[in-house]
């Protein structure tokens, strides 16, 4: 097929006379709009594919205000994102359901407060047709300049008080994976069992933080300890518990990378896993799975599966009359049992 330009292009009048419809119909169904019956539809993709009709993007905005791109927002440092897998595993499921909509991904990050500004300029100034922020901090200020701006959002996670109203959001079952997480350690005959948490600013943490005190009713204070996220910070938060608490045997870790620090640690003092201290992780990343030794028990979270389903809820939230706003989504978790624990 020799190079379109703007004189050769295919029109939509032609794509409406090759397929035997009205040019009306034939908009209908390019622009996924309603209302067509299915074998019209058949017929005018065939005649989009012959001809090789490509949309006016720039016109199809200005008659319907849309602009085919969603912004992606990280509340995370780049240097963190690039290293934990979790948000490589999300922004794929995000990438792919984005692609599956014909729609464009903006990536941007928040390095720190003073980002906002920008960011808040940016979904203002009417680029993008939606948003899909996670990773928010507690005092984070996003959701509500989110909010200000009117730009249709969708969180990923449970957001913090700052939130503002009627952001809906997908999440896992933080505090029942927590919870069934604790209570496999207790099926060990495990009694005292530390806990090292994320950071006491993220809605995940602070729910995972419950799920084992559900289990475990006011455990000494002395067995939880607050990590990062990081491999580093799960080392740093492994070696405090046994310094403080040399007797533990069992230990619930907020998510996989901490795991992996704390098992480090684990066989730098020469206790043996899972029989002096039985572990078990958060996030089930395959990545991280295979550098455990031993192989490592964990709560799984479908995380691409969040990533899509947070587009699938903004789309949603697109294409419903101003106010309505779909409901939130929580999904669940399950153990996987390997050799930690």
């Amino acid at each position: 097929m020799p190079e379109q330009t703007a004189a050769n292009r295919p029109t939509l009048e032609a794509v409406a006379a090759r397929a035997g419809v009205s040019r009306a119909t034939a908009s209908r169904v390019v622009n996924g709009g309603a209302g067509v019956r299915q074998p019209l539809v058949d017929k005018v993709r065939a005649a989009v594919d012959e001809l090789g009709y490509v949309p006016n993007h720039a016109a199809r905005s200005l008659v319907t205000r849309r602009h085919g791109a969603v912004a992606v927002i990280i509340a995370e440092p780049e240097l963190r994102v690039f290293s934990d897998p979790f948000f490589a595993q999300q922004l794929r499921g995000i990438s792919r359901e984005l692609t599956a909509n014909d729609l464009q991904l903006v990536l941007l990050w928040v390095e720190d407060e003073s980002d906002h500004g920008r960011i808040a300029r940016y979904l203002a100034g009417g680029h993008v047709d939606g948003a899909i922020a996670f990773s928010l901090h507690g005092d984070d200020r996003l959701p509500r300049l989110i909010t200000e701006s009117k730009v249709p959002t969708v969180l990923g996670g449970r957001p913090g008080t700052e939130a503002g109203p009627a952001l809906p959001y997908v999440d896992t079952d933080n505090r029942g994976g927590a919870r069934e997480a604790v209570r496999h350690l207790v099926s060990l005959g495990r009694r005292t069992i530390a806990h090292i948490a994320g950071p006491g600013d993220q809605t995940s943490a602070l729910d995972r933080i419950a799920g084992y005190h559900d289990v475990l009713i006011d455990p000494d204070p002395e067995l939880l300890r607050e990590g990062s996220f990081t491999e580093e910070s799960g080392a740093r938060a492994m070696a405090e518990l046994l310094d403080r608490r040399p007797g533990i045997d069992g230990v619930f870790v907020a998510n996989d990378l901490m795991a992996l620090g704390a098992l480090r640690v684990l066989r730098e003092r020469g206790l043996r896993v899972p029989q002096d201290v039985a572990v078990v992780g958060f996030d089930d990343m395959e990545a991280v799975v295979r550098a455990s030794d031993p192989a490592l028990t964990t709560v799984r979270q479908d995380v691409e599966g969040l990533g899509r389903l947070s587009v699938k809820l903004l789309v949603k939230l697109l294409s419903r009359p101003a106010g309505r706003v779909p409901a939130s989504v929580i999904m669940p978790t399950n153990l996987v049992r390997r050799a930690s624990a």
